[in-house]
Parts: C-alpha cells; structure tokens; sequence
C-alpha cells in the first residue's frame, strides 16, 4: 500500500514485461519505486516517469559519491507524503499515473557509454508522449537528458538552479565534466540559450570569468546576489515573463540551498537559499510548460541523517505538483488547488 492508500505493485521488476513495455535490460535497472510508485516500464495511463540516473563522473577532486543519489532519495522518500494542503489537497501521484522506470544501466566514470544509455533511455519514455522526472547522479546526467529531449522540444529552454553555472570553459583534453554541462549543450544546438536561465550562481569558482562565459553563451545570469537583492517574489515574476508557453526543462541543483539545509552534496557552497525558500521558489513555478524534471547531486556519503535526500524527495514531490499544473494537463486532470 502506498503514502496515498492504494494498493501499489513495489517489488524491484513488477510489471517489466507485458505489451506496450519499454523495458530493455541493456538500459533499465529495475528499483524499489519512489514514494511506493509502482516500478513498471508499461506507460500506458502514465503522464509523467520517475528515471534514476546512478551516475557521476567520478573526477571531483573532494566529493566522489552522487552516484548513490537515487538509492537515497527513493530510501528516504518514505517521509514524503503526497498531500500538501491547503494549497495542494490532492495526490500528484495517482493523478499523474506516475511510474518509476528504475536506473538508467550506467557505469559510474564511464561517461560516453553512460551518456549513451541515459539518452537511450530517456528517449524510451519522452518518445512515448510522457514527462520525465529524473534523480542524479551530478550535474553531467543533465546532457544526455537533452540530447534525448531535443528531438522532441527542438525549442527547448533550460530554468537551471545551481549554486554553480555548469557553463565553464573547457579545459585541456577533458570534453565532458560537471562543469561544462551547458557549454556542450549550447555548442551542440540542444536548447534555446537567449531564452534559458541560471539562478543562484554565488561562491567561489575555480576560474575567473565564469559568469561572463555564461552570458556570453546566451544565457541569462541571475546570480546569487541578484537573487536577493530582486527578492523571490520579483524574481519569479521575471522567470514567468521570460518562459510563459515555452517548452521548459527544470533543472535543480541540490547546492542551490544551503549546506545548512543540504550539506550531502558534490559541492556546498555558502549562502543558499534555506529549504523554506527554495520550496517556496518550486511553488511560484506554478503554471509553466514543463517538459522534464531534473534533481541532481545528492551525495549520500556527505549527507547528514539522510536530510539532503529527504529534502531531493520533497523537492521532487513539488515537481509533481508542478506537472499537475502545466496548461496541457491541468485542464485534462480538473484539479482543485
């Protein structure tokens, strides 16, 4: 039985094989579902799938360990639970037929066949007319999301919160890491940079002018410090000015709270935001055309009591939400709230 009260099939494989099953064992790694979600690769009803993508490049010099997000975040989702009222009185789950497709089949450090079976992977489900939630991993699992999704939004834009741009120059022979994540997605054409957005961005960076390769890619730079001299309130006004009736892939970096609140992640950095205004950020998202979801960098050797993964499941309960109520579906679901 799940958090909302309905009998749920939760067994690692449950419903693998059948007609109309996208399980492909060379790309799915059957898992327990997230929040008591049925682990089954047979989309039809389903509106939006959970993917768990265990990777990470395996090169940071302090913190190797997002490959094991996923696992924690599904662990601790056992705390989240559906309804969330006033505001939101109803189960996003069963109103959302969400599945949890398990793991892409990776191999932490081995970034271009990873890469190849996290595209894979989710070009299974997106193909198939269903929004995607995913679970990292670090920051690189972001690209292959986009390369899959590009052939779907060729207008795709990004809404990237991070404490960090991921848009730096490469550097030496090293063509993919962390840092470079929309770089290569703005050389290889994979999403609209005039109209994509990185918030938060704040701290110490390993190289100097790092926010003017971003801006000079495109993107649109809100930084930490801009974040709170706008304040919340006129900064989600901007985003919905900006992204109104585009196509939006929402990316969300753990780092982007506080250590304080987040302290399991691949980079902390001071001065985020608290767990109360990020939630309330995810919140004024309201009404957007979200397409995919993307939570990353959960590093659960770093954590403290589990509260970063608790805190990724919260994060990606609000996703829920948020897919609830993007225009095409909000209509078709006559939800309240």
């Amino acid at each position: 039985m799940n958090q909302g009260g309905e009998m749920r099939e939760t067994g690692a494989g449950a419903g693998m094989e059948g007609a109309g099953s996208i399980f492909d064992p060379q790309l799915f790694v059957p898992t327990q579902g997230f929040m008591g979600c049925p682990n089954r690769y047979q989309l039809g009803g389903a509106k939006l799938a959970i993917l768990g993508l265990p990777f990470d490049c395996g090169r940071h010099p302090v913190r190797i360990g997002a490959r094991q997000g996923p696992f924690a975040i599904r662990e601790q989702s056992a705390l989240v639970r559906p309804y969330l009222p006033p505001a939101a009185d109803f189960n996003p789950l069963t109103a959302l037929g969400v599945v949890d497709c398990g793991d892409a089949k990776v191999t932490p450090g081995r970034i271009e066949p990873s890469f190849e079976t996290m595209e894979a992977a989710m070009r299974e489900i997106a193909g198939r007319g269903v929004r995607t939630l995913t679970m990292g991993g670090d920051g690189a699992v972001t690209l292959p999301q986009l390369r899959a999704l590009h052939r779907f939004h060729p207008e795709l834009v990004v809404l990237h919160f991070d404490a960090h741009t991921d848009t730096y120059p490469p550097s030496g022979q090293e063509h993919h890491n962390t840092a470079t994540t929309f770089t290569r997605a703005a050389e290889e054409g994979l999403i609209d940079t005039e109209n994509s957005l990185h918030i938060g961005a704040r701290g110490p960076t390993y190289l100097p002018g790092v926010f003017e390769h971003t801006r000079a890619l495109g993107y649109e730079l809100i930084s930490g410090l801009d974040l709170m001299e706008r304040g919340i309130e006129a900064t989600l006004a901007h985003i919905h000015e900006r992204l109104a009736g585009r196509p939006v892939y929402l990316c969300w970096d753990m780092d982007f709270f506080d250590p304080s609140c987040a302290p399991g992640v691949c980079t902390p950095t001071w001065g985020g935001v608290t767990s109360r205004e990020g939630l309330a950020i995810l919140q004024g998202l309201k009404g957007l055309d979200f397409v995919a979801f993307d939570v990353n960098t959960v590093s659960p050797p770093h954590d403290t009591g589990g509260m970063t993964a608790f805190l990724a499941g919260t994060v990606m309960l609000e996703f829920l939400y948020l897919a609830c109520h993007v225009p095409s579906l909000a209509s078709e679901l006559q939800l309240t709230g």
